[in-house]
């Protein structure tokens, strides 16, 4: 038991790790009959669609190429609107003006699609809800509100039509080209290519309108505009010769001539003031002048120095001071003279000044008016003679597009495609099937081989019981013991040979059957040992341990009802309740309903001196306990055993159950002896594919079986 223990802590990190593809393929391949059915069931459900369900669709083409602008025009003057350009933002745009609306209503009213049941779905029969709902609506609605109701009808049934075009429609551009391909998809191949051609028209139709309109337009703006620019000329030269007649002649030499004139008048100011300046410095010297001399020189006059000598004479100094006294007023009436003319000079400078500012306002008013007028006049002439190349260009209009390939009418149905459809059905039942198998692999927990359960338990298995088909429990037990060389009946002696053989030196007496849950099938796993016991001459007892649901009576043939717990309450003796049955040839002691609770009652002293009893007694006893992971009385009755056997049901008891069950026995230092896996099916072992190499289920097997 140590060594499974070892091989299956050692061996689990790797399985966790690694994903065994042949366990895989090997799933897939045990559960091909559910692929199978998944793929003939696709298959068919694909086939119904393709051949019976899905409408026939025909697809027609036409292909139109956008014109670019480097073609030869008729009349070579600049247009009213441009042609195309190539990129790719052209490209897109002409894609979406394809599928505008406005285009393919159009195209519905040209073709009277409105009347088409395939793109209005009003014309197709009404359901029940439909009608129902037509009527309450009609009820509802006065005379006044249904004709507008009829005519918000019309309106919605055109764009529903639109909408039922738009979604049959498909445009498609052939990279690096400026080639369209206009897709029309209906139930009817005329009908598909008439729509492809009548849209591609439109569309052509729809340029050529929308330059014409453009151009009229442009020619009738051009018109207004030419004489409203004429009326503004007229007025800008009628201005231009009224300011002419209001002024006086202005020119730009006139004005420079002035310009120089105010130049030599600043000079002469300046130097009118410097002279000034220098007389009433020298005026100021003299007057400031203390002493003769000084006066002499401030003055610098002749004779006034030729007087400086005899300055002492009375003549002299008479003569000096009526000398200075003379030019000092000489000086003064410079002064006045020169200020006078100083006045007189910045008069004039103001003078001119002013009637040069005015002139210079006057020229750029001149001026102004001119260039307004020259503006105009070149305006107005712009505008003429575009106005003369649009009306030139009237009736001369391309179209940015032409038809290069117009639809034809398809010979088969594009849709549906049926041999794609039936493969991809095949390939989806295929996964869908495979799928199934995967997760119903995967989602198992339970156990379909004794290695399995070997190592994930880490207990070994001591019997390997398959399934006893009967349609009563006690014809299970009859079939044991009327065919003794069955594989049933040989998978029980196994399993006494392994129980009696756990433990060689002192073989079990005392024996307990147990189980995870209920319906693993411990109770027939306890009624054949006492069956294979007794065949060996054995005295063989058999208790039943689980008092809660007793279902001994489903097997056996007695109207007994006390049982053990009479015997334990000591109402009634042992000897008064025991049964012999003559099928099992071993004594039999029934469960029996008492006040006490079932793991009070084991668990007493009663039972266990009631246990050491019967060992003297019987030389084999097997106890039939209940569930360990529902009612603890199986870990209270495991106290008083030599030997626990756990009864697991091959591909149903889930793995968490079985490990939490062995963890409840070890919990109470009562680990089970050995496990069982019961109720394995053969044909389920070939299934999953262990029944032609495993064990007793091989086909060498079945030729020591006689079943």
């Amino acid at each position: 038991m140590g060594s499974i223990r070892q091989r299956y802590l050692t061996a689990t990190p790797k399985d966790d790790e690694v994903i065994d593809l042949a366990a895989l393929l090997g799933a897939l391949w045990r559960n091909k009959t559910y692929i199978f059915l998944a793929i003939i069931t696709s298959v068919f459900i694909g086939g119904v669609y393709a051949y019976i369900l899905a409408t026939p669709i025909y697809r027609s083409t036409a292909v139109v190429m956008l014109n670019n602008r480097e073609e030869q025009q008729v009349v070579d003057l600049g247009s009213v609107m441009g042609g195309l350009g190539g990129d790719s933002t052209i490209v897109n745009t002409e894609v979406e003006v394809l599928k505008s609306r406005i285009l393919l209503g159009k195209v519905v009213d040209e073709l009277e699609l409105t009347q088409d049941p395939e793109f209005n779905s009003a014309l197709t029969e009404p359901n029940i809800v439909d009608r129902a709902k037509s009527f309450i609506n009609r009820l509802a609605a006065s005379n006044h509100e249904v004709s507008d109701v009829s005519d918000r009808e019309k309106r919605s049934i055109r764009q529903a039509t639109v909408d039922a075009l738009l979604q049959s429609l498909t445009i498609r551009n052939i990279p690096q080209s400026l080639v369209f391909q206009v897709t029309v998809e209906t139930t009817n191949a005329e009908k598909s290519a008439r729509i492809s051609d009548s849209l591609v028209d439109l569309y052509i139709l729809n340029q050529l309108e929308v330059k014409f309109e453009a151009t009229e337009q442009a020619t009738s703006w051009l018109t207004e505009r030419v004489t409203d620019l004429q009326i503004s000329l007229e007025e800008a030269e009628e201005d231009v010769k009224d300011f002419r007649a209001s002024t006086s002649l202005v020119s730009p030499e006139a004005l420079t001539g002035l310009e120089v004139q105010v130049k030599d008048m600043r000079e002469r100011i300046e130097n009118t003031q410097a002279t000034r300046d220098a007389a009433k410095t020298r005026l100021e010297k003299i007057l400031t002048a203390q002493t003769p001399g000084s006066q002499a020189e401030a003055a610098g006059d002749l004779q006034l120095n030729n007087m400086l000598p005899r300055i002492a004479e009375p003549s002299a100094a008479e003569a000096f001071s009526n000398r200075l006294s003379l030019l000092i007023s000489r000086a003064e009436a410079d002064i006045t003279r020169q200020e006078s003319q100083l006045r007189t000079l910045q008069a004039s400078l103001q003078t001119l000044e002013t009637q040069i500012d005015q002139q210079s306002q006057d020229l750029i008013t001149l001026q102004q008016l001119t260039r307004e007028a020259e503006a105009s006049r070149l305006l107005y002439e712009y505008f003429l003679g575009r106005l003369k190349e649009t009306s030139a260009q009237q009736g001369i209009q391309q179209a940015d597009s032409r038809v290069i390939s117009p639809a034809v009418v398809p010979n088969s149905m594009a849709t549906p495609r049926k041999p794609l459809i039936l493969t991809i059905s095949a390939i989806l039942g295929l996964l869908l099937g495979s799928a199934f198998v995967l997760v119903r692999e995967t989602r198992n927990r339970a156990f379909r081989n004794a290695e399995q359960l070997e190592i994930t338990s880490g207990h070994a298995v001591i019997g390997q019981v398959p399934m006893v088909i009967a349609k009563r429990r006690l014809d299970a037990i009859a079939y044991l013991k009327d065919k003794p060389s069955s594989a049933a009946a040989e998978a029980i002696r196994n399993l006494r040979t392994s129980v009696m053989l756990s433990n060689v030196d002192t073989p079990p007496k005392v024996i307990m059957i147990g189980s995870s849950v209920s319906g693993e099938g411990k109770t027939t796993i306890s009624l054949a040992l006492a069956l294979n016991f007794s065949t060996m001459g054995k005295k063989v007892l058999l208790i039943e341990g689980d008092i809660r649901r007793r279902i001994f009576s489903q097997y056996l043939k007695t109207k007994q009802t006390d049982g053990i717990v009479s015997v334990l309450t000591e109402t009634r003796s042992f000897d008064d309740v025991v049964i012999r049955d003559e099928m099992l040839g071993a004594d039999v002691l029934l469960g029996d309903k008492g006040q006490a609770n079932a793991a009070d009652i084991f668990s007493s002293e009663r039972f266990a001196n009631l246990l050491s009893d019967l060992r003297s007694r019987y030389e084999i006893i097997l106890i039939d306990t209940p569930p360990v992971l529902i009612v603890p009385d199986a870990r209270v009755i495991a106290q008083q055993v030599d030997a626990t056997v756990l009864v697991v049901r091959w591909d149903r008891t889930p793995k968490e159950q079985v490990m939490g069950a062995l963890r409840e026995f070890d919990s109470v230092g009562k680990p089970v002896s050995g496990i069982v896996l019961n109720q394995i099916s053969p044909l389920g072992m070939k299934r999953y594919g262990y029944g032609n190499n495993y064990g007793p289920y091989s086909t060498y097997g079945s030729k020591y079986y006689v079943n």
